[in-house]
């Protein structure tokens, strides 16, 4: 059995995370650290991102088709590419998405950048979320269908193995929903058992080793929190974060932003991630009237998602 409505919730959160990490993106990373201290929200309004806009895209191809074809998505990111290409697209990205909508093939495209290697890029991992969610019954067919997701836009073996461990650990989350919360160790070796050898799941079991009460910072040094742009770079610390926090969206999202590192991303996952568990429903009104509204198209209702 699939699950619409915990892939619902997950985008919900995803968005939520994106928009709110976006808004930390300032002129002054120490002034960005002192408002952090306070807890002070960055002004309104909170746009979402490529994370957002690509994460529509598959949640609508989910509804559609209930499995990921790979040829059909890749059409369809490039197409919602050509509509708004304003969404803070990565330099690859343009290109990828651009060929593919001029009709060229999409292997042929994902397989030739960077010298033939594929991105390794966070792309895949940050938009995915939502369908570990949707197939929280059936990890090991999670995993897949995160693989075959990545290959659209991302043909190097850690942007693949990144979503893969996005989508495993909200299939956990969404799987656990009215469960008490796991340790963070034992959700993320959990997770870890899931994902190809790879320097992504390298990273999940050094997170998993780090001490209970790790800060951030540190966190954020040893694993890394996006600055790279990279699958490896990202998906450990962000998923690190979530995991110390599946019960609580908003706290999730303070402290993930607080790796001030490509912080729409990280926390779009982790928002995306703890959302499959717990909806948004929790949040202050002030975030869910600060950010950007999700488009009618990829709004659905209880009845639609049943």
């Amino acid at each position: 059995m699939t699950s619409p409505r915990h892939a619902a919730a997950s985008l919900d959160g995803l968005v939520m995370g994106d928009a709110f990490g976006d808004s930390w993106f300032t002129r002054s990373e120490e002034n960005a650290e002192e408002q952090w201290a306070a807890r002070s929200l960055r002004p309104e309004p909170w746009p979402w991102t490529d994370d957002s806009a690509m994460a529509f895209v598959l949640f609508a191809h989910l509804t559609t088709h209930g499995e990921v074809q790979p040829a059909s998505l890749a059409a369809e990111f490039a197409a919602a590419y050509e509509l708004d290409p304003g969404r803070k697209y990565g330099p690859s990205m343009h290109g990828v998405l651009r060929s593919i909508g001029a009709g060229e093939d999409w292997r042929a495209v994902t397989t030739a950048q960077f010298g033939g290697q594929g991105s390794y890029g966070n792309g895949a991992a940050m938009r995915v979320a939502p369908l570990g969610a949707w197939f929280r019954d059936d990890l090991a067919a999670a995993g897949e269908q995160a693989r075959l997701s990545a290959l659209a836009t991302h043909a190097h073996p850690e942007a693949v193995a990144g979503a893969v461990a996005v989508a495993i650990a909200a299939g956990l989350t969404a799987a656990g929903e009215g469960q008490d919360a796991p340790p963070r160790a034992e959700f993320l070796r959990e997770v870890a058992s899931y994902v190809p050898d790879s320097d992504v799941r390298s990273g999940l079991l050094v997170a998993a080793n780090f001490a209970e009460h790790t800060s951030v910072r540190h966190a954020a040094s040893v694993l890394g929190s996006g600055r790279l742009i990279s699958a490896p770079d990202t998906v450990p610390f962000a998923l690190w974060s979530a995991a110390g926090h599946l019960d609580e969206l908003s706290e999730a999202l303070w402290q993930t932003v607080a790796g001030w590192g490509d912080r729409d991303t990280t926390c779009a996952i982790a928002g995306g991630v703890v959302a499959a568990r717990t909806g948004t429903g929790g949040l202050p009104v002030a975030w869910l009237r600060a950010r950007e509204d999700i488009p009618a198209w990829s709004r659905w209702t209880p009845l639609d998602i049943a």
